[in-house]
């Protein structure tokens, strides 16, 4: 009988030249070990290094720099607005968060298991630097991670389901790990918002795909911003069903040094641009803003203008006071009203618009 044996290296010395090693190592796609095994190499020689510790540096540092140039790729295709970390992130600026709460959400596990995030915050609290610090650990943990603005989300996918092209577009928001949103309801969205991004939620939601999303609307007010209360709750409901809401309070981390919320009173409420919730004062009548406007005008104007502009005047409206337009503003106006200064300033704006 013949008895079999294991191939093995061949007795013989081989010998080749560092041109005859340059295409082996191209194709074995080893471009970090081409550069640095003459280094290595003088080096072992040099400290009597074994065969086993001159392969195993070379192949460690192989891995390190595909780990790094994978790192470096995967964090410029994710699009961040800026780069940032959980180690830079202030938490002594937060009253219950703590980044022990947060642990879950750096681990590797928080991909695997599909987990989400709501970060919700007025301006300033830190929402996006917590976002990106969490997307750049997931990329770090060896996922992919895309960020983007609900704006843009909304304005592609909207702009593809019009020419048909939706469920194209709507990979580049499934397909990554990790996915955040940023921003919600910051802007204006056109009619079709709950639409588009209920399609990229479910999707990812049936995938077990985590999301991250901030916002500084409650959540009770999805509904407005995205149009349709219904579809806000069924987007919130599949977010949260894995996911965490998160409080960010605490001052804004950009005019901090200012004092701003120490200078504002205790329980005031900031008017909104729509008009909701507006002035409880009622709006003022024209002759009330005509009086308003010109009185502001007439503060500017000095002691001496004030006595010229009284003799001036008194001639003008020897010369108008036959013109019907100003006799008419002069018969629905009431002495305890308006002061003299009051009647000159709207005699000059109603009639001749002279800017004072």
């Amino acid at each position: 009988m013949t008895s079999s044996h294991n191939p093995g290296p061949t007795s013989k010395k081989p010998k080749l030249s560092d041109g005859q090693l340059e295409p082996l190592f191209r194709r074995l796609n080893l471009a970090h070990t081409r550069r640095i095994y003459q280094d290595v190499a003088d080096r072992a020689e040099k400290e009597n290094w074994s065969y086993r510790d001159f392969l195993a540096l070379l192949l460690a540092e192989e891995v390190a720099h595909r780990k790094q140039t994978r790192l470096q790729r995967f964090t410029c295709k994710a699009h961040f607005p800026f780069f940032k970390t959980i180690d830079e992130f202030d938490f002594s600026l937060q009253t219950t968060l703590r980044q022990s709460l947060l642990g879950s959400y750096l681990g590797p596990d928080f991909v695997t298991e599909g987990r989400s995030l709501i970060l919700y915050g007025k301006t300033g609290r830190g929402k996006t630097h917590l976002a990106v610090a969490i997307g750049y650990r997931a990329i770090q943990n060896g996922f992919e991670t895309l960020c983007t603005t609900a704006a843009e989300l909304v304005e592609e996918l909207s702009n593809a389901s019009k020419k048909g092209h939706l469920q194209e577009s709507l990979l580049t928001f499934t397909r990554p790990h990790v996915l955040v949103v940023d921003e919600v309801g910051y802007l204006t969205y056109g009619p079709d918002a709950a639409n588009v991004l209920f399609h990229v939620v479910n999707n990812r939601h049936l995938r077990r795909r985590p999301m991250i999303f901030t916002t500084n609307k409650p959540l009770s007010e999805w509904g407005k911003v995205l149009h349709d209360e219904d579809l806000a709750a069924a987007i919130l409901d599949r977010v949260l069903e894995r996911g965490r809401f998160i409080h960010l309070d605490g001052p804004s981390g950009r005019t901090r040094h200012l004092n701003l919320e120490e200078a504002l009173p205790a329980g005031s409420e900031r008017l909104r641009i729509s008009g909701i919730n507006g002035s409880e004062f009622s709006e003022p009548t024209a002759a009330r803003a005509n009086h308003l406007r010109t009185t502001s005008t007439l503060q500017g104007i000095t002691f001496r203008n004030r006595l010229q502009l009284l003799k001036d005047f008194r001639v003008m409206l020897i010369e108008v006071t036959c013109h019907p337009t100003v006799s008419e503003q002069f018969c629905y106006v009431s002495p305890c009203e308006y002061k003299i200064q009051d009647l000159i300033s709207m005699t000059l704006f109603n009639q001749f618009q002279i800017t004072l």
